[in-house]
């Protein structure tokens, strides 16, 4: 009834959108933490009127008010049961830039990343560079007081915020800010400013003396010392607490230097980098970063950052210490006196034992961009763990003077071990604030007790070396209750004071910073006390993790909410969210929800809703958060999963039966031209179409071609002496673009490999699967997977490798095939199938591709397909290119083309496949010269770029098969599609 009411009062004039159902209010129920709140409602607000319309209805139902940026606080900051404000997708402007004074005022829901972006332009940024910056929201950042790997130069958000317009409870709208900065009442100015007189000797005497203390309110800022008292800095570090931000003025930095340099600090013990960071800051570095061993081990299981450390790691050291400068004219010898630094300290390559160490450096700024990815992936790197238990955050970001930084590791160490755990440590090493956090699986009621044993513990020890429990991740549920333990009881009533001169009514954010619930309250658990998921007989093999339904479960609990794949730019993931920016239309989102309807909390048979099913409608299965999700999670096969759940249940629809069956049914498509014909040539017949089978009147539709490519082809290629291989032809390139299996044979064979061919029984082509997996049908896509091994794995176990075309199919071979026949025998296949352009690169490489190059282009631009991204494939794409003279090949930064298979036919979901297209790759192709080559692997990518801007792309294949000839010179140049 609550939420009813506040409904009705929010749709008479609230802009933006409103969120009351249960999938919805379910996926703004957790953040980072190990928290889960129910909500009553979301909002997501387009202006600051949106805000107070908000604050209001929400007043007179009676019900809190909670703000959300990014939704990545580690403490349970952005969680509540009344209503949430997700600032984030609209309420995100540069209000005012005032490049001369270096300032800003922007609104909460900018993202980091977004603001510098368009800061670059004017030379500067706001250096609060958090690891999370992707997703991270300025609003977001100064609830929590955020500080960046760099507050060592720049300090933390409250060093960098200069006033904030904001509301309070009851709706009124003040600014804050230095001295007569301020339009504050007079009865809360003078209430405020007789507290810091009151309590100045207290707050000196209990305040810990470390830059990163973020716990409590800031009530040092209403002590003069000296400055103009500046209520904004009171703010700063509120999670939300005190007022509602909607204007943020910020100061902003010059860019610094691109020329830096990193010198990478081995060290054989973990607690010998403890000890050196106190020497190593001496040298003014800009930062000084720790990576231990467990995630240096666990970044090796990740694809994606494998390359990075083959470039820096050498040996096997314990702990690193990424020691940075950033003066150019100086750089030479800070680098230097690091050398002598760490010499002095006993440490040099080759000494071994509890000497061997030393320094790496690092100049290249690309393997510095790296670097810094891996290191800001460390926490996420650390819940990658696909075991039940995974690292807890509740003591993780406690700061101690450097001094003693190592004993204080030593001892948090034994705690671990106490209690029957271990430790991961990353993160700031120069700020004495480590990242750490014990292994415990919260599904136990004595792993929920370790915890609470340990959080006592360890945060009896930082008080007696007079540090702070509460470094930078801010307080919310998890340490608030510790403060009177930190500052003891008269801190505390203060705390309380300012809560009540703020908010006297607790509508804000309640229960956080000041009275708040026990940290290990099992009801405010992700995992409650019953938790448990339905067991499931799942169409894939779900072994490699634990828990329900043969280990779906641990899946899908690897989403820890970090929200990487909430970024805008960059990568691949998420490609449908970066159009419509909805929580629903996120891999988090997705997660969240799966997790839900398993676990019982959206309902019965939720799962086989229709909002499960819009939940999952959008995700194109890219495949890109296998590679660029930190901790792993593959939505698309989960959502594969989902459909095949869904379909056993409640059938198929007409078009996934249509689309599913293409392999089975092209040969008959061959010879409906005519039909397709009038399709493309009278709209109402396309209207017709769509209405029965729910493809697009708007969406050309491709042609299957009567001159097909088959293996008879391949037998009467000439055989040559540079190694035998398999050409696995696809079913779209056989069907559709024949041209391209035919250009890949006779590129192999002028290099002189003999082509051989794999002709199942039967005689019916072989098939990946791919399109009975777009819809589900898993057990037809295992039918296809076992012809298919069956045909290839002879050619295999004969050292032959399988050349494929397609990514999306050949990575099948690679993927999926391994959770659909999971076995040795499907490892073999993965291991022995390669793409033609990693075929290529491997073969140049090692002196056997023999082509005689005689044409050439100037430039091409190419777009990856998300399969080959996610597969880590684009590397050899950009060799094989490498070895055609004169080609100079750009690579178009895009995600995903938006066609993604049936994707882009969708009735329902064209228009975000067409914008998925605009975002980058289409208008790319159109700025490209008429004369320049567009190359694609992709069907689909071609297929989106062939509607969106009418210029044929190219497969890599066609490109070597034009620009080389045989012994005779005879060049083929490879025809168009045919109609």
């Amino acid at each position: 009834m609550l939420r009813e009411g506040l409904r009705r009062r929010l749709a008479r004039d609230f802009e933006g959108e409103l969120l009351f159902d249960a999938f919805s209010r379910g996926r703004y129920a957790t953040d980072a933490s190990h928290y889960q709140i129910m909500p009553a409602g979301v909002a997501v607000p387009r202006s600051a009127t949106d805000v107070a319309r908000a604050l209001d209805a929400a007043r007179e139902d009676g019900l809190p008010v909670t703000l959300r940026g990014g939704g990545t606080s580690q403490c349970g900051q952005t969680i509540n049961t009344g209503l949430i404000l997700d600032c984030s997708k609209h309420f995100n402007r540069i209000l005012e830039l005032d490049g001369a004074g270096r300032r800003a005022v922007v609104e909460p829901g900018i993202v980091l990343d977004e603001l510098n972006r368009q800061l670059k332009p004017h030379g500067l940024w706001f250096p609060v560079d958090v690891s999370t910056a992707s997703r991270a929201t300025i609003g977001g950042m100064v609830g929590n007081n955020s500080c960046g790997a760099r507050s060592l130069r720049y300090g933390t958000t409250r060093d960098n915020v200069i006033s904030i317009s904001a509301l309070l409870a009851d709706g009124t709208e003040f600014d804050f800010g230095p001295g007569t900065g301020n339009r504050v009442p007079e009865a809360l100015m003078q209430r405020l400013l007789g507290l810091g007189a009151r309590e100045a000797e207290e707050i000196e005497r209990r305040f810990p003396k470390v830059q990163r203390r973020v716990g409590g309110y800031n009530i040092d800022a209403l002590v003069p010392n000296g400055h103009p008292v500046n209520l904004a800095h009171l703010l700063v570090g509120s999670e939300g607490t005190l007022a509602v931000s909607t204007a943020i003025e910020i100061r902003l930095s010059p860019l610094p230097a691109q020329q830096k340099v990193q010198g990478v600090c081995h060290f054989p013990t973990f607690r010998a980098a403890m000890e050196a960071a106190q020497h190593l800051v001496r040298l003014d570095p800009t930062q000084v970063e720790l990576v231990d061993r467990t995630m240096l081990g666990l970044a090796r299981d990740i694809p994606a950052f494998v390359p990075t450390l083959d470039a820096f790691v050498k040996g096997d050291p314990a702990a690193l210490l990424f020691v940075e400068f950033d003066d150019p004219e100086t750089n030479a010898e800070r680098i230097a006196q690091l050398h002598d630094t760490m010499s002095d300290l006993g440490y040099g390559f080759g000494r071994g034992g509890a000497h061997e160490g030393g320094v790496v450096e690092v100049w290249d700024p690309g393997l510095m961009a790296d670097i810094g990815e891996l290191r800001k992936s460390g926490l996420n790197i650390m819940m990658s763990m696909k075991q039940a238990g995974k690292p807890v955050s509740f003591v993780e970001d406690a700061a101690v003077p450097l001094e003693h930084l190592a004993d204080y590791t030593d001892r948090l160490t034994e705690i671990f071990r106490k209690h029957g755990t271990e430790g991961t440590w990353y993160a700031h090493a120069s700020e004495g604030c480590l990242h750490v956090r014990p292994v415990l699986n919260l599904r136990l009621e004595k792993d929920v007790k370790a915890m609470r044993a340990i959080a006592e513990e360890a945060f009896d020890m930082v008080r007696d070396y007079k540090g702070s429990h509460s470094g930078e991740h801010g307080d919310g549920i998890v340490r608030s209750e510790f403060h009177e333990k930190m500052f003891g009881p008269r801190m505390v009533r203060a705390f309380e004071e300012v809560k009540e001169a703020f908010d006297p009514d607790r509508r804000l954010n309640p229960n956080k910073i000041v009275e708040p619930p026990r940290m290990d309250d099992r009801s405010l658990l992700r995992y409650p006390e019953g938790y448990r998921l339905d067991d499931l007989d799942t169409g894939f093999d779900w072994s490699a993790w634990s828990g329900a339904s043969g280990g779906l479960q641990g899946a899908i609990e690897m989403c820890n909410n970090n929200g990487a794949c909430r970024k805008l730019q960059g990568g691949v993931m998420c490609p449908s969210y970066r159009v419509t920016r909805n929580e629903k239309d996120v891999t988090r989102g997705r997660a969240n929800t799966l997790r839900l309807a398993l676990s019982g909390k959206l309902g019965r048979d939720a799962l086989f809703s229709d909002e499960m099913a819009e939940t999952m409608k959008l995700c194109v299965g890219c495949k890109a958060c296998q590679r660029e999700c930190p901790t792993g999670v593959d939505m698309a096969k989960m959502k594969t999963e989902v459909l095949h759940q869904r379909g056993q249940k409640l059938g198929f629809s007409l078009k996934d039966r249509l689309i599913a069956g293409l392999p089975r049914h092209a040969r008959i498509a061959a010879h409906a031209g005519p039909l397709f014909a009038l399709r493309e040539r009278v709209p109402a017949v396309a209207r017709l179409a769509e209405r029965i089978t729910g493809i697009s009147a708007r969406r050309s539709l491709p042609r299957f071609r009567r001159d097909a490519f088959h293996e008879t082809e391949i037998a009467a290629a000439p055989q040559g002496d540079a190694g035998e291989v398999v050409l696995f032809a696809d079913t779209f390139s056989r069907w559709m673009e024949p041209e391209i299996p035919r250009a890949a044979l006779r590129v192999l064979a002028r290099a002189g490999y003999t082509v051989h061919s794999a002709v199942p029984e039967g005689g019916r082509p072989l098939c990946c699967g791919r399109t009975y997996l777009a819809a589900g049908m898993i057990d037809r896509a295992r039918e296809e997977a076992r012809r298919t091994l069956a045909a290839l794995l002879p050619h295999v176990e004969a050292g032959r490798p399988v050349i494929g075309l397609e990514p999306s199919c050949l990575l099948t071979l690679r993927d999926e095939f391994r959770a659909l026949l999971p076995g040795e025998e499907a490892e073999r296949l993965a291991k022995g199938a390669l793409l033609f352009e990693e075929f290529v690169a491997r073969e140049t490489a090692a002196g056997r591709m023999k082509l005689r190059f005689d044409a050439s282009a100037t430039k091409a631009h190419v777009h990856g397909h998300c399969h080959q991204k996610a597969a880590g494939a684009m590397g050899e794409m950009t060799r094989a290119l490498a070895a055609i003279p004169g080609l100079d090949a750009e690579m178009i930064q895009s995600s995903c083309c938006g066609m993604a298979g049936a994707f882009g036919y969708g009735a329902d979901t064209i228009d975000v496949s067409l914008a998925m297209g605009e975002a980058d790759l289409l208008p790319a192709v159109r700025r490209a010269a008429p004369e320049a080559l567009i190359i694609a692997n992709g069907t689909s990518c071609r297929h989106q770029i062939a509607d969106g801007t009418g210029r044929r792309a190219l497969h890599i294949a066609e490109v070597f098969d034009r620009m080389t000839s045989d012994e005779e010179g005879d060049r083929h140049e490879s025809e168009p599609a045919a109609s």
